[in-house]
């Protein structure tokens, strides 16, 4: 079977484009830069990547052609990215959505997968919500408001005739993770997260990205066409997984936890200090008021219908605090911005 899978050389992507390989499937990748070192991994893997950018429809059309599957999984998640940027990721993920899916159903494409995000759902509460919940409040980031229109588009071609299945991650994590978390866990790992955080009943449903790669192409390959999967691990709370991660050697263990409106006030101002240092705004008032929801979802349908498994929580974390703790000894006397920052490509 022949794939086209956009997003291959991300976080989810190049988990994704190793399921799908595994599979026997012939794999073409979109890629912006065939010769970076992300596009050499994925071409390591065994395949075809192909120079282009979900937001210039045409640079799909070769790739895409006489495909008997398309996996659409690129995307731009960030919190507190700045206006100018909002224009650029709104491109890629709503804009780019419609390219996709509109050329897929454009060449009759047979089947298609697109990887939303429970993002479309908004908060949960405290109760794990399934596919069938609906929206109660309004989107807490800009990221959160591409990802509710893309998932609208995704929808409307679904009503249009492209047959198409749609994943919904929920929290995911792993090496190399460019999340709030994955930043918060290099600092704890690197010795210079505080012993005070903040929205500790906070509940995300969260999974190992390996897991979820694997249930993005069970998606692909059994999935009902019309439907729906959330992919959601366990729920913990911050506080909880910040006390596992406290098994490990690292920074002081959190003791103290600032009240909402305080830790809006302290952190607001940060999102600029961090762009200085070469960061990204990791922590912003953007992150604080998206801690103001629980994120807490079920996983069960993918599960039943696709045999989806997941790792548990704490094995989950144990084994991404090892490789992380990897990857860190392998950048030994860089720059702290540096050992923050995901490396640019891993096997």
């Amino acid at each position: 079977m022949r794939v086209f899978v956009t997003g291959g050389t991300g976080f989810i992507g190049y988990p994704l484009t190793r399921s799908l390989i595994a599979r026997g499937w012939d794999v073409v990748a979109l890629v912006r830069n065939p010769d970076s070192p992300r596009s050499r991994a994925v071409a390591k893997l065994g395949a075809h990547c192909l120079a282009g950018d979900v937001t210039d429809r045409e640079s799909m059309r070769a790739g895409m052609t006489a495909a008997d599957l398309v996996v659409h999984n690129a995307g731009w998640y960030e919190l507190g990215v700045t206006r100018p940027a909002r224009r650029l990721m709104h491109a890629t993920n709503v804009t780019g959505t419609d390219n996709v899916l509109g050329l897929a159903l454009e060449l009759g494409v047979p089947r298609a997968v697109y990887v939303s995000s429970v993002a479309y759902y908004g908060g949960s509460g405290p109760v794990a919500r399934d596919e069938t919940y609906r929206r109660q409040a309004p989107c807490r980031s800009y990221y959160e408001q591409t990802k509710v229109a893309a998932h609208d588009v995704a929808e409307r071609y679904q009503q249009r005739g492209l047959p198409l299945i749609v994943v919904c991650p929920a929290n995911v994590a792993g090496p190399n993770d460019h999340s709030v978390l994955g930043y918060y866990l290099r600092m704890y790992l690197n010795r210079v997260m505080a012993p005070v955080g903040f929205s500790p009943e906070m509940i995300i449903s969260t999974a190992h990205v390996d897991d979820v790669a694997e249930g993005i192409a069970l998606a692909a390959e059994k999935g009902r066409i019309g439907e729906t999967y959330i992919l959601a691990g366990d729920a913990m709370s911050v506080r909880e997984t910040f006390d596992l991660w406290s098994t490990a050697p690292g920074a002081f263990k959190v003791r103290w936890y600032l009240p909402f409106w305080l830790a809006r006030m302290m952190y607001a101002p940060l999102g600029p200090v961090l762009r200085l240092a070469g960061l990204p705004a990791f922590i912003s008032g953007e992150t604080i008021r998206a801690s103001g929801e629980s994120y807490c979802f079920s996983g069960a349908k993918a599960v039943r219908e696709l045999g989806w498994t997941h790792r548990p929580a704490p094995a989950m974390w144990r084994e991404v605090i090892n490789r992380e703790v990897e990857l860190l000894a392998a950048r030994k006397g860089r720059s702290l911005a540096s050992r923050l920052k995901p490396v640019e490509a891993i096997d």
